[in-house]
């Protein structure tokens, strides 16, 4: 096996895997638990499953639904409404139903994948993150439905699927998304740096500082941060996730912010920063 055919086994087997847990997290809920609320504004435990089948089927070049007539105020842009069609054709079916369809979805889904030509993982195309390699891309497929997974586990406390591949991928994008966030969001003087001290298994200190107008990552700092916020490294992913009030997070002590309080506030708001 070449180091290319490896790698693409590897994302597959990883999307196999998050697929697998979600199922498990979903596996024999009571009728009300699927019309549970989750992190996500309007969405229930079945449309978050509702969701990731829209975007399998997206990829399979599946028919998609009409357009929804009536925008809900929680969609925000046009991915948003291409999102929230796949939902809603599903809301009128049960959630052993649309579990059924998940199953079936990442089956056909893993098929296709097994069967595309190795250096069809090397091309270049769209991608939620820009213009990525497809294999690339397949990763953020697995950080998604992480996330999203988690959101479902979060609504029915049923805990599961931490500290794994889709979480690590989770941090890593939210900590190469702090130098937008201070750079672009915040906008603090030059000469300002930004700790982020994350704690737990997969937890870092990530360093942000601004230097002709722009913000970068650092591998370290000479001095004292200008302001340092800590939080444990679910608090950190569920922030720049949009999935929990940056307020919220800090009035319950979840978030701890020292030396320039004011900036630090300014970045907390600031953290979410997915569409």
């Amino acid at each position: 096996m070449t180091e290319q055919t490896a790698d693409n086994a590897a994302v597959i087997d990883r999307l196999n895997e998050v697929w697998a847990s979600v199922v498990d997290a979903c596996q024999r809920l009571r009728d009300e638990q699927w019309d549970l609320p989750t992190d996500c504004p309007g969405w229930t435990v079945k449309d978050q499953l509702s969701h990731l089948i829209g975007v399998e089927h997206m990829l399979l070049d599946d028919p998609a639904p009409e357009p929804i007539a009536d925008v809900p105020s929680y969609v925000r842009n046009t991915f948003g409404e291409l999102n929230e069609a796949w939902v809603d054709a599903r809301r009128r079916a049960t959630g052993p139903e649309v579990l059924a369809e998940f199953v079936d979805t990442t089956y056909r889904r893993l098929e296709a994948l097994r069967a595309m030509a190795p250096e069809k993982f090397d091309e270049v195309g769209w991608s939620p993150v820009g213009q990525v390699p497809y294999r690339q891309f397949m990763d953020t497929r697995v950080f998604d439905t992480w996330a999203h997974e988690q959101d479902i586990r979060r609504a029915l406390d049923r805990p599961g699927g931490r500290n794994g591949t889709g979480e690590a991928l989770a941090i890593d994008l939210c900590a190469r998304s702090m130098a937008y966030v201070v750079g672009k969001k915040v906008g603090p003087p030059d000469g300002t740096s930004v700790l982020f001290a994350v704690t737990g298994l997969l937890g870092r200190h990530m360093p942000v500082v601004v230097d002709g107008g722009r913000a970068r990552v650092a591998t370290d700092l000479s001095d004292e941060p200008t302001v340092t916020l800590t939080m444990d490294q679910e608090t950190f992913w569920r922030l720049g996730l949009g999935r929990v009030a940056p307020l919220d997070m800090l009035a319950s002590g979840q978030v701890v912010v020292a030396g320039d309080v004011v900036i630090g506030h300014r970045v907390l708001e600031s953290m979410p920063f997915t569409i």
